[in-house]
């Protein structure tokens, strides 16, 4: 640690000062089995360096529901979301009797990592794929000239400096803005952050990838495998650059299909409809997004709101009776089991197993879309995601469980020096 600079406190965590440039990089959907399969394959050399001789190679549980935004905004400010209020992509608020989108920056309780090294001094760079996390990410950040720079590459074309703190960024990375449902999308991130890295040299960057192509292809697959050899030749780049790279993932991935390809899944809305009356519950699936092809808006966990005077306990034990749901839970029980405001979720809260997926109706979800069989997220099964870092990490607590928040704590407090 510097000796001129003091400890960033930020959401009850106290955080050194970098001594190299820190890039922190979620690759979303990456199920540890993608990197070990990509390894063994022999088409990522700089990892396989990394976890076998030069780096720490840890796994980590991400935040349940395993979606995109819990996760990210876990990771940018150090705390699970019953702290810092993101519990899903998607929420009901049951006071305006609304759906709504968790991406606004006022429904955050807390401020992020970015925000306490900013102000301490420190130059950051965010880069994430869809746009739809750029304003929690970049929440209360001095933008502008020798401010912050925040964009995403789906809107790459749009930067402005008063509201990305950069310019010309097509010309930067001399790429096209990229398809919102494409591998591309995630590779402007790597070769933006690595000409960032060139010129500007944040103290702190974050990368945070789309994860369209884990959806679509299996781990040891050839489009998988294509995707990580990516993702490695950009990571040496920043590794030459001299900075400490850190990767861990928002969550996993799993296939959710029988044996003729076709989706398994529980329609939620249906049973609750049977089981009460129709419109009695409103069933709500957090992993709902912009962004439904490659997914469907099907994922494997759902949060149901009751009407008053329902029978909590009878619900849940017939809804644990269905085949594939793996658990329910009553609200505050749920919320203590993974951390999650209590009033963001629902009065049940369900997951399913392994190869299977909640909907609501059958005529509410369009799978048109799905030009492969459906792997999907959002459950327990897929919590165990990667965290790995170009060097050694020490001194840690063999007796706590590491999540994927505590990559910054792990970058920043335990390398060896």
């Amino acid at each position: 640690m510097s000796p001129e600079k003091p400890l960033i406190s930020v959401n009850g965590r106290d955080y050194r000062w970098p001594q190299k440039p820190c890039v922190v990089v979620c690759i979303d959907g990456s199920e540890p089995d993608y990197i070990e399969q990509a390894i063994a394959a022999g088409v990522m050399p700089w990892m396989k360096n990394i976890v076998e001789r030069q780096g720490s190679d840890l796994r980590a549980h991400c935040v349940v529901p395993s979606f995109t935004n819990p996760n990210n905004i876990s990771i940018v400010t150090g705390v699970p979301p019953v702290v810092h209020g993101i519990c899903g992509n998607f929420y009901y608020d049951r006071d305006n009797d609304r759906e709504v989108m968790m991406n606004e920056p006022e429904l955050l309780r807390t401020p992020t990592i970015f925000k306490a090294f900013q102000d301490a001094g420190a130059r950051v760079a965010i880069i994430t794929a869809k746009d739809k996390l750029r304003r929690l990410l970049g929440n209360e950040l001095e933008l502008g000239e020798n401010g912050a720079i925040c964009f995403s590459s789906e809107k790459s074309d749009q930067v402005s400096l008063a509201g990305n703190g950069i310019e010309n960024v097509l010309d930067m990375v001399g790429m096209e803005v990229p398809s919102v449902y494409s591998a591309e999308l995630s590779e402007f991130i790597f070769a933006a952050g690595v000409k960032l890295m060139e010129t500007v040299r944040p103290d702190l960057m974050y990368l945070s990838t789309t994860d369209y192509i884990q959806h679509k292809f299996a781990p040891g697959s050839d489009g998988a495998n294509s995707f990580y050899a990516m993702m490695d030749k950009y990571w040496a780049q920043l590794d030459a650059l001299g900075a400490v790279i850190a990767l861990t993932a928002d969550h996993g991935m799993n296939a959710k299909h029988d044996a003729l390809g076709d989706p398994n899944v529980i329609y939620l809305q249906d049973e609750m409809d049977r089981i009460l009356s129709p419109g009695a519950a409103r069933v709500i699936l957090p992993i709902t997004d912009p962004y439904v092809v490659h997914h469907g808006a099907l994922g494997s966990y759902a949060t149901v709101y009751l009407p008053d005077g329902a029978d909590i306990e009878t619900l849940k034990s017939e809804l644990g009776a269905i085949d594939g749901i793996d658990a329910v839970y009553g609200n505050r029980e749920g919320c203590e089991r993974f951390d999650l405001a209590t009033d963001r979720m629902g009065d049940l809260i369900l997951v399913s197993s392994k190869e299977v997926v909640i909907g609501t109706t059958a005529s509410r979800h369009d799978l048109s879309g799905l030009d492969a069989p459906l792997r999907s997220h959002g459950g327990v099964t897929e919590q165990t995601v990667p965290l790995i870092v170009s060097q050694p990490v020490v001194s840690l607590d063999q007796t706590r469980q590491l999540h994927n928040y505590d990559i910054f704590n792990l970058t920043l407090n335990h390398l060896a020096h």
